[in-house]
């Protein structure tokens, strides 16, 4: 029970610090500018009951003049948390320094307390929290002619008598703490920045390789209408369809413009959605449709290589997914399956529901894929391998599609042996039909 009362207790204590250290902090407010408020609020705190408590004991000990000044010091240092509340950052600093400059000077040219000691915090402050370059000079200037008017024309002690050799100890071990103070806060916030900066490089090297990615896929989807449109093209320049063949050519040429203007149009659609790297936008959606569309764009390569590609996906069946990022995954596995059957031989598409999540699988006949090549291609780039008639990928695309399976809170495995096909299975979450867009 002890226990926990202490731990109430320091729990209450720490946050009851934080909000005073972090007092005039915002959310929203610059790194740096951050640092810089809690910074003066740390220099701030510990001078408001120091400084009354000196207050206190120069008044009983007849330092009229030095009370009053220490009075002046720790209300100064209740005004930067006032104005920081009122978020008037740039006044906050300049009443620490200024009223601080004053009340140091004075108290050290008449009262011989080592005041000069604490001109240095106030010289390290105005450092450390301003950026402009004349307001730094200048109060450094006028900082360190208060330190030497006090070190070397120190005025007799007319407005009280000069306080004891055991005060000044005091007074520079104080100030020199405070200087350790400030340089430590000061190393931390640079220690800070360069973590954030370190974070930020990270992240704009993960967008990167998001980009390229996408790009990868852009152009893999890309690179099959447009061989389609120039095969076609070049069959109509040298006269070699009729009008028969020209008018089927002709809805051939149609669909593939079709597709490749749906590619763009997902290229523009990930280009906004990805500007903060690659975003995943899930959604209800039959499962059906999307297989056709995939299916339908690899027709003229299954038409070439007499290749016949077996659906059997239940309508009914719907997923909650990204539709996107599964139709890339579905236009790799599908394009990798197409590639490395022979000619004559048969792809089969399924899906079944399990449970609450839709198991899809997409099996070939063909090459198949070695033991050391399975064991690492979903955790790195591969050497692009060629097809049966020396189709060549991108190395990247079964990469993409584990990231983007997982990205939907799913998974995928891979079966294959050299010469018995390659079979590859993927787990996602089951969607509601009531909800699906089709």
């Amino acid at each position: 029970m002890a226990l926990n009362a202490k731990q109430l207790l320091l729990k209450y204590v720490n946050l009851v610090w934080n909000r005073i250290v972090n007092v005039g902090i915002l959310p929203a407010m610059p790194y740096v500018e951050s640092r810089r408020t809690k910074l003066l609020n740390l220099l701030a705190l510990p001078c408001i009951p120091f400084m009354f408590c000196y207050a206190v004991v120069n008044f009983t000990q007849e330092r009229y003049v030095l009370a009053g000044l220490n009075l002046a010091n720790a209300l100064s240092a209740v005004m930067v948390f006032i104005m920081h509340r009122w978020r008037m950052y740039l006044g906050a600093r300049f009443v620490l320094i200024g009223v601080n400059l004053l009340i140091y000077t004075f108290s050290g040219l008449y009262f011989h307390n080592g005041a000069q000691y604490f001109l240095l915090n106030i010289l390290i402050v105005a450092i450390l929290t301003n950026d402009n370059r004349r307001v730094i000079v200048g109060l450094s200037l006028l900082i360190i002619a208060a330190h030497l008017l006090i070190q070397f024309f120190p005025q007799p002690p007319v407005f009280g008598p000069p306080v004891p050799r055991e005060r000044v100890w005091s007074n520079v071990t104080t100030a020199l703490f405070f200087v350790v103070l400030a340089l430590f806060f000061f190393k931390s916030i640079q220690s800070d920045y360069e973590h954030e900066i370190d974070g930020q490089r990270q992240a704009l090297a993960a967008m990167n390789r998001d980009k390229e990615r996408l790009f990868s896929v852009v152009a893999h989807d890309i690179r099959s209408p447009i061989a389609t449109l120039d095969a076609l093209l070049e069959q109509f320049r040298n006269g070699l369809l009729n009008g028969e063949e020209m008018e089927a050519a002709t809805m051939l040429l149609h669909e593939r413009v079709s597709q490749l203007s749906g590619t763009l149009d997902n290229l523009l659609r990930w280009s906004a959605r990805g500007m903060q790297g690659v975003q995943i936008a899930p959604g209800n959606f039959p499962l059906l449709p999307l297989v056709g569309e995939v299916a339908r764009f690899f027709d003229p390569v299954l038409q070439q290589k007499k290749i016949q590609a077996t659906i059997r996906v239940a309508a009914e069946i719907t997923l909650y997914a990204d539709r996107d990022q599964i139709s890339v995954v579905l236009r790799n596995l599908l394009s990798n399956a197409v590639k490395f059957s022979f000619s004559g031989a048969a792809v089969e598409i399924a899906a079944a529901a399990q449970d609450n999540q839709v198991v899809i699988t997409i099996a070939d006949h063909g090459m198949g894929i070695d033991g050391e090549r399975l064991k690492k291609m979903f955790y790195s780039p591969q050497d692009p391998a060629y097809g049966t008639v020396g189709e060549r990928g991108t190395g990247v695309g079964l990469l993409l599609c584990s990231e983007f399976v997982r990205q939907n809170k799913g998974r995928i495995e891979v079966e294959s042996a050299p010469g018995e096909g390659t079979c590859f299975t993927v787990w996602l979450p089951k969607g509601s039909m009531i909800q699906a867009d089709g």
